[in-house]
């Protein structure tokens, strides 16, 4: 029905930036609310980010408030994951994800309808 594919991954040093894309494809909606997910090795999936249908109001987990950034532009069907300042501990495969009506406030790993397969981002120190 909707496919995601993530790109801009890669390695970056410590303090850098890095802007993640989620190209969504097939049948989407504006009412979406999109989110980024990450999982480092030997860890749980965790929450990173969510933004709401139009874009007005976006939520973050406290690891990466005030460093992370995330957007959308509908027009496009894109979602980005703008990341300043990355620390090690940000090493992760990232993940876009996409929920139908839903609460970007709520969101959880486990409501998501949609998930690309991920962007694998390396921070060295």
């Amino acid at each position: 029905q909707v496919q995601l594919v993530e790109s801009g991954g890669g390695l970056v040093q410590a303090g850098g930036s890095l802007r993640l894309s989620c190209a969504a494809s097939g049948r989407t909606a504006s009412t979406y609310a999109m989110g980024w997910f990450r999982q480092a090795p030997g860890q749980e999936r965790e929450f990173v980010a969510a933004i709401t249908w139009g874009g007005g109001s976006t939520y973050y987990a406290d690891s990466v408030k005030g460093r992370f950034t995330i957007s959308r532009d509908n027009a496009k069907n894109t979602a980005y994951l703008q990341m300043n300042n990355l620390k090690p501990e940000d090493t992760a495969v990232y993940y876009c994800a996409a929920e139908r009506w839903g609460n970007a406030a709520t969101m959880t790993s486990a409501g998501m309808d949609y998930w690309g397969k991920g962007t694998l981002v390396t921070v060295s120190s």
